[in-house]
């Protein structure tokens, strides 16, 4: 498994991106995550989007981390915000989101972060399952889909 730095809007990403929100539309009917994502919010220092190789050079997992102070969506300063972690179909099960979860985690704290926060849905067990498993916590709802009851947040210190 080889996990390259990459815009976030690499041809790869885009491809990755586009399949993660027709997971999102199948799961939740709603056309797919509207959170807003420019570009520049996974340039480092302050953010980072990574994509998993598979040995013949297929793109096969995506994730990505932005940098988010105190705001009216309710984070806190300090926070790194955990975007679009995705594994294809056909990979999943053999730890590659585990392993991007930790490769963001520790570029996140390398760039000064305290807390990563994400948003997933009472739709996605197995997300819940990987973030609860890896140390995450309940918090407080921030984000986009603060407001919307199948939205669940989750926080660990870093």
């Amino acid at each position: 498994m080889n996990i390259r730095r990459v815009p976030f809007d690499h041809p790869d990403a885009v491809k990755l991106n586009d399949e993660v929100q027709a997971e999102y539309h199948q799961r939740y009917g709603d056309g797919g995550d509207a959170t807003v994502l420019e570009p520049a919010d996974f340039d480092p220092p302050r953010g980072v989007y990574l994509i998993a190789y598979d040995e013949l050079g297929r793109p096969v997992a995506t994730g990505g981390w932005r940098s988010q102070d105190r705001n009216p969506e309710g984070n806190e300063d300090g926070d790194a915000e955990l975007k679009r972690m995705f594994v294809i179909t056909e990979m999943r099960g053999l730890g590659l989101a585990r392993r991007m979860l930790a490769a963001l985690e520790e570029d996140a704290r390398a760039a000064g972060r305290v807390r990563m926060v994400l948003e997933t849905g009472t739709k996605q067990p197995e997300a819940v399952a990987l973030y609860t498993s890896s140390g995450y916590e309940p918090c407080a709802k921030f984000g986009y889909y603060r407001h919307y009851a199948e939205s669940l947040c989750y926080a660990k210190r870093l």
